[in-house]
């Protein structure tokens, strides 16, 4: 055997193969694949293409096929961590699952938080045409997205563009601290402390916010002294809440503002001899299932809507027209509560 005939013979199959093995011309084959309902195929006709595709093994080269139809059926990810995050790994699922319901495959790129690899992601995407680009965050902060992205619609998730021009999906702070203290003031409590971050960022002011929005609606007076800010950690937050029950008018509820602080509001309860939730109750916030469901007693957390974000964003993504863009509206998507045993 020549070598000719060897190359020919190890080369992956291609559309003329299969155009001939099915006895149509390429350009009949290419119809049949894009499944283009105008051109007059019979079945009969389809079913020999589809017959020949599956004989050979044939695969069309998708790249070249979004080249030509402008259709790649791919969406873009570009995430600083959430890829790695426990945090925030339920977005990618949302965004996922949304986008295989409508047969699009996702592409995700995990930076860490470098420009370079960003770029290096983005111009990838770009050069496979991907019809969509979210652009996601771990935490709820105001972010600078990559420039240059020519046609391509970008939707933020879990961040936002400070003049607002860019179209964001973001947890709605306020209603999760309100939602939070709620839920405490209808079990009865009227003295919640409320341990809260230190560093500003959004998530501080909004669930501030509906801390006292929800204390002002129940006719509740607000008390700076069962309000205090530590780091984002068990061992600020047991030092906070014991200072918080050595009050001579203790509260009896406490809100915190993840569950990580809940892991040490915990702690410190019952180092002194207290109970949950009967002499003092706690609220989390981020719903993380290896801290809030494994506590005893499992916390009551609210839930940030990390899955719901992501799912969101694919979506707003699909149903949007050829060559137009999304408007810059910014969309606050409710945190739920997540009921347990602690309140």
């Amino acid at each position: 055997m020549d070598d000719q005939s060897r190359s020919k013979r190890n080369r992956p199959p291609s559309m003329y193969d299969v155009a001939r093995l099915a006895g149509v011309s390429q350009t009949t084959v290419s119809f049949v694949v894009n499944n283009v309902t105008s051109a007059a195929i019979s079945q009969e006709t389809r079913d020999r293409v589809w017959a020949a595709i599956h004989a050979l093994g044939w695969r069309p080269n998708a790249i070249a096929r979004g080249l030509r139809t402008r259709h790649s059926q791919t969406l873009g990810l570009i995430s600083d961590e959430v890829v790695t995050s426990p945090y925030a790994v339920r977005m990618i699922l949302g965004a996922q699952e949304a986008a295989w319901s409508a047969r699009q495959m996702l592409l995700v790129v995990n930076t860490s938080g470098q420009q370079d690899i960003e770029q290096m992601a983005l111009q990838f995407m770009l050069e496979r045409r991907v019809e969509g680009l979210i652009y996601a965050t771990m935490y709820h902060h105001e972010v600078v997205p990559p420039p240059d992205l020519g046609p391509v619609p970008m939707v933020l998730v879990n961040c936002f563009v400070a003049d607002r021009s860019l179209p964001a999906l973001i947890p709605d702070e306020v209603q999760g601290g309100y939602t939070a203290t709620e839920a405490l003031i209808r079990r009865g409590h009227r003295r919640i402390a409320f341990i809260n971050e230190v560093i500003p960022m959004p998530a501080l002011f909004g669930r501030l916010e509906g801390y006292r929005q929800a204390l002002a609606d129940y006719g509740l007076p607000f008390d700076p002294t069962l309000v205090c800010s530590v780091h984002s950690n068990a061992q600020e937050a047991f030092a906070a809440t014991r200072a918080l029950l050595e009050l001579a008018e203790r509260p009896t509820a406490i809100f915190c503002f993840n569950d990580k602080m809940a892991m040490g509001a915990y702690d410190a309860i019952k180092r002194l001899g207290l109970r949950i939730p009967h002499d003092v109750a706690v609220v989390g916030f981020d719903n993380l299932e290896l801290i809030a469901a494994q506590l005893y007693p499992p916390l009551t957390t609210v839930e940030l809507p990390h899955y719901e974000m992501g799912r969101r964003a694919v979506e707003m993504l699909q149903t949007l027209p050829a060559g137009e863009t999304l408007p810059p509206i910014q969309h606050y998507i409710p945190c739920p509560l997540i009921e347990r045993a602690s309140i």
